[in-house]
């Protein structure tokens, strides 16, 4: 059960979460990384805690589990590059970490109900 907790710097952050610092460098780590495949165990040394204890601090902190997270910074970052550049569909899976078309359209599907070249389309109406 997760409860807040005030700090002598009264910082208000979740018990059994991962302190402020630690999300943000957590998420930092997985901005500058959305390309590659992340362990739990390359997070969890990042924020010096075990694999264990730190997915369920993660969760605690960012509300869900971090693979789920880190694929949504994905998809996030997907559909600024659909709206903003003029590269291929392909050339924006690749660059987000993708190595087929077909997986990258599967999970931008999965993530906003269009596949990534109707979202173009729909924005360029």
């Amino acid at each position: 059960m997760q409860t807040e907790e005030t700090n002598i710097s009264g910082t208000t952050r979740i018990r059994g979460g991962l302190s402020a610092r630690k999300q943000g460098l957590v998420a930092e780590y997985i901005e500058q990384h959305l390309a590659e495949e992340i362990s739990i165990l390359a997070l969890a040394n990042l924020a010096k805690l075990s694999p264990h204890h730190f997915a369920r601090a993660f969760r605690y902190s960012f509300g869900l589990p971090p693979h789920r997270y880190h694929m949504i910074r994905r998809m996030n970052r997907a559909r600024d590059l659909l709206l903003r550049s003029t590269l291929p569909v392909t050339q924006i899976g690749v660059q987000i970490g993708f190595r087929e078309t077909s997986s990258f359209t599967r999970a931008y599907r999965r993530y906003s109900g269009i596949t990534p070249s109707e979202f173009r389309r729909q924005q360029l109406d």
